[in-house]
């Protein structure tokens, strides 16, 4: 059985199909404002076909809240659903259209409200039979339905079979099952408030389970999970966890989840927990046969979010230079694989530096981790005599060339503002000479040896 739901008018902001799956999880939206459900099975929990219909009449005409559609609906059951659709549209209430009888039903409606869309007929040829049938004198279904089938099918072919059969209330289909908008957000409601890590962990376990199911069911994955916990001091808890990598395993959630909140702990106790996710398309890597493993993702993610619990999370990452002049100047932004295209990339600019770096020469600079602190003569404005001691390196001499200086600020508005002025020297000691850089801070006028050249 059969029954469709048919409203004139529903609020914009109320849908009818997602009405019609509070009875059955079979539905067709037929056109806007008709849906078709299949009853069966549906007894034991709402009784007979009749006592459903019934229901949800009742149902409709409560408000939003209430899970109804604040409107009148009318209802007819049928053994098909074609049948039931026509009774909706064109009769008020609840309609029960016995199997065999549907013409005791559907006979007296006008031949122009059949609906030939429901048959595949195109509305060109349906219009060219109705005008025919108008001329042979067949006002009703019931005129329609008892014509001969031979005759019909010889003067108006095919189309005009499936029409009458349609005018009978005997054509015979499955349902065009309306799939429910796939919804990647679970949440549940404790009954005692948790405080400890443990009993936490077995909530989130079953709900990660859900949500990488449905992901799986739609061949999806996800990069980003929202965690939202109610607690129990009236307040919200929100953590977002950005994957760099697609993935879909629940042990990997559970575990950076767990990572996650023990880093950020909730103020009070839990209530409840949402979870949910943004889907995005799985990602397909094949690698080559010459190019090295990468490390796994997902156990690259893991070993990165133990490490941020334990040196903190902006201390772990790939660093990336900043767009100014500032010396060192430098931020951590999020660890990613590199794609096969850097990779490659990569190994080329490494077979041929030419190709980077073209034809021009330069020196290599070797850092010092952290700059060594000098003492310095510059009795006419220029560095003479350089003395500079540190656990693992001297550097001390005189002073016999330098070039500079070279003047550098920025950052004003900052409290941190810094400028200074860079000499490159060479120092001789011992009768070897060496290229040095060596620096004063305008703020502190304290001289440093920053590094010196290859």
């Amino acid at each position: 059985m059969f029954a469709c739901i048919h409203a004139q008018q529903i609020p914009a902001n109320l849908s009818l199909p997602e009405f019609a799956y509070n009875f059955s999880p079979v539905v067709e939206e037929a056109r806007s404002g008709t849906v078709v459900i299949d009853v069966d099975g549906c007894e034991l929990l709402f009784g007979s076909a009749y006592q459903l219909a019934k229901e949800a009449a009742l149902r409709a005409k409560k408000s939003r809240s209430n899970g109804g559609l604040e409107s009148t609906v009318s209802i007819a059951i049928a053994a098909n659903p074609d049948a039931a659709i026509h009774a909706a549209t064109r009769l008020q209430g609840i309609t029960f259209v016995s199997p065999g009888e549907e013409l005791t039903c559907l006979g007296e409606f006008p031949i122009d409200h059949l609906d030939y869309s429901l048959v595949n007929v195109e509305k060109k040829v349906a219009d060219e039979i109705f005008e025919t049938l108008k001329l042979w004198g067949i006002r009703t279904f019931a005129d329609f339905a008892s014509l001969p089938v031979a005759g019909v099918s010889e003067r108006l072919g095919q189309d005009g079979v499936r029409l009458q059969q349609l005018a009978a209330g005997k054509t015979e289909r499955h349902l065009k099952v309306k799939q429910p908008a796939p919804a990647f957000a679970y949440s549940t409601e404790l009954e005692h408030a948790i405080t400890e890590l443990e009993p936490l962990s077995f909530v989130l376990a079953p709900l990660l389970n859900q949500l990488c199911a449905a992901l799986n069911a739609y061949a999806l994955a996800t990069n980003e999970l929202c965690v939202v916990m109610q607690l129990e001091n009236q307040t919200t808890h929100e953590r977002k966890q950005t994957l760099p990598y697609p993935m879909r395993d629940h042990k990997v959630f559970l575990k950076l989840l767990l990572l996650d909140t023990e880093m950020h702990p909730p103020a009070a106790a839990v209530r409840s927990i949402s979870i949910s996710c943004e889907p995005v398309k799985p990602r397909v890597l094949q690698n080559g046969l010459f190019v090295p493993l990468a490390p796994a993702p997902d156990k690259l993610e893991l070993t990165l979010a133990r490490l941020a619990k334990l040196v903190g999370e902006q201390n772990i990452g790939s660093p990336a230079l900043l767009d100014t002049h500032r010396p060192d100047a430098f931020s951590m932004k999020r660890f990613t694989l590199n794609t096969k295209s850097d990779f490659r990339r990569s190994r080329k600019a490494a077979k041929n530096p030419q190709s980077t770096i073209g034809n021009q020469q330069c020196l290599g600079f070797r850092a010092f981790r952290p700059p060594l602190r000098a003492i310095v003569q510059a009795d006419q404005g220029w560095p003479t005599q350089i003395s500079a001691w540190s656990k693992q390196r001297s550097v001390y001499g005189k002073v016999v060339g330098l070039a500079g200086p070279w003047r550098s600020m920025g950052d004003w508005w900052r409290d941190d503002r810094w400028g200074r002025d860079e000499w490159d020297v060479t120092i001789e000691r011992s009768g070897q000479q060496a290229v040095y850089r060596v620096y004063r801070e305008l703020k502190t006028q304290n001289w440093f040896v920053e590094g010196n050249y290859d």
